[in-house]
């Protein structure tokens, strides 16, 4: 496996001196023929989260083949997300060098802090023939944590937050939030929270479930509404804390430690950005066969995840060809399987021809997790990319270092 991230001073310096720079932008001045015949015996490098084995599996067993067979791209896969990404592609582009890397999997505020250093490519996702097959009318597809994706980068897959428990421990989990500090109290050592990104998912919809008004968390962050929900969400979990796991002195800094804790039976609840992956635990026995997954009331964050390409990029043919692939019915459909990753398609099946729309409509049904058709009704906006960036310091100091609260 390629490394990707090692110190940005020695990843300059291994560049080629001979390497002069690109100008990737114009592959999109190309026809989409031009755009496949360039991208033809190139390797595509490609940044992503690789904390799931069977995402992993998804892009190494299938990915890489079919662009292998179909195109003859050579895709390498690296380990890179969230500001440590932001930092190499903003120090590449400070030193004018061409990128290590063509295509990233990002989403957020990390959308948000690239375009701040323009370092994506675009935009880009008219010129992919499959981007007529998107959902782009869906505003949990077209508006990444409130910003308009604007064809700066493809969507990949829609998930929505979701608990996940074990039937065989407790018979009635809390059904809203509301109930949520009661059980927790009645339940001691049941519960905790991830220090991590699904943790902050897990606020963001716990904080806007407190205020009532989700509408409140539309459009640009608003500092005192933040202040004012955030206080309410610091002061409900200290109440709760003692009753929490390790009566809330430590809590997992990442969720695959939870979802151990979880399958050990050492508590009772983990969490899920993907509403599906119940079922991929529970099929590949991590989970107990007992575990289920639900959305509390009034709901939960969904949003989606996208592909977008590196404005340096070496080989951004490579990299549109790949994401094109990626968008395919053929390639969306084996990763909704919820036996291969579970991740909801981001294309609008009535544009579909109706053998393909009905490939999506026979797919294994979810066993453990509620059909999505179920939870839509309870998907909540995610909110500008501030809160989450709050949510994460404050969650330190309010609740891990015990500071006070400031008073409303």
């Amino acid at each position: 496996m390629k490394k990707y991230f090692f110190p940005i001073l020695a990843l300059l310096s291994a560049c080629n001196p001979t390497d002069k720079a690109r100008e990737p932008q114009q592959v999109l001045t190309q026809t989409w023929p031009q755009i496949e015949a360039a991208a033809k015996g190139q390797t595509v490098s490609m940044l992503m989260w690789m904390g799931d084995p069977l995402i992993n599996r998804y892009m190494s067993t299938y990915v890489k083949p079919e662009l292998q067979r179909r195109y003859g791209i050579e895709l390498e896969i690296a380990a890179g997300q969230g500001a440590q990404l932001v930092q190499t592609l903003a120090a590449e582009l400070q030193a004018g060098q061409p990128s290590e890397a063509d295509m990233v999997w990002i989403n957020g505020e990390t959308f948000y802090q690239l375009r701040q250093v323009d370092a994506l490519l675009g935009p880009f996702v008219d010129k992919l023939p499959n981007a007529r097959l998107l959902d782009m009318q869906n505003p949990f597809i077209n508006t990444d944590f409130q910003q308009p994706v604007a064809g700066m980068e493809a969507p990949w897959g829609n998930v929505q937050f979701n608990f996940i428990y074990d039937s065989a421990r407790v018979a009635r989990p809390p059904r809203s939030f509301a109930e949520l500090p009661a059980f927790v109290q009645a339940h001691p050592g049941q519960f905790t929270i991830p220090n991590e990104f699904t943790g902050m998912t897990l606020l963001k919809s716990w904080m806007i479930a407190l205020s009532g008004k989700p509408e409140l968390f539309r459009g640009k962050f608003d500092e005192a509404v933040y202040r004012k929900w955030s206080g309410a969400l610091w002061r409900q979990i200290n109440a709760s804390r003692p009753y929490f796991w390790k009566q809330g002195q430590t809590f997992p800094e990442q969720l695959a430690p939870l979802h151990q804790l979880f399958a050990n039976g050492e508590v009772a609840f983990t969490f899920s950005n993907n509403d599906a992956e119940v079922d991929n635990k529970v099929n590949q026995k991590v989970f107990p066969a007992t575990a289920r997954a639900y959305v509390p009331l009034p709901g939960t964050i969904q949003n989606s995840h996208y592909l977008g390409v590196v404005r340096g990029a070496r080989h951004p043919a490579a990299a549109l060809v790949a994401i094109n692939f990626l968008l395919s019915p053929e390639a969306q459909l084996r990763k909704m399987d919820p036996n291969v990753w579970g991740d909801h398609t981001v294309l609008n099946l009535q544009a579909l021809p109706a053998a393909q729309r009905q490939q999506f409509e026979q797919l294994p049904s979810r066993r453990y997790a509620p059909r999505r058709q179920n939870i839509q009704g309870q998907a909540l906006m995610e909110p500008d990319p501030e809160y989450m960036t709050r949510l994460f310091k404050d969650f330190r100091t309010y609740v891990i270092e015990k500071q006070p609260v400031p008073a409303e």
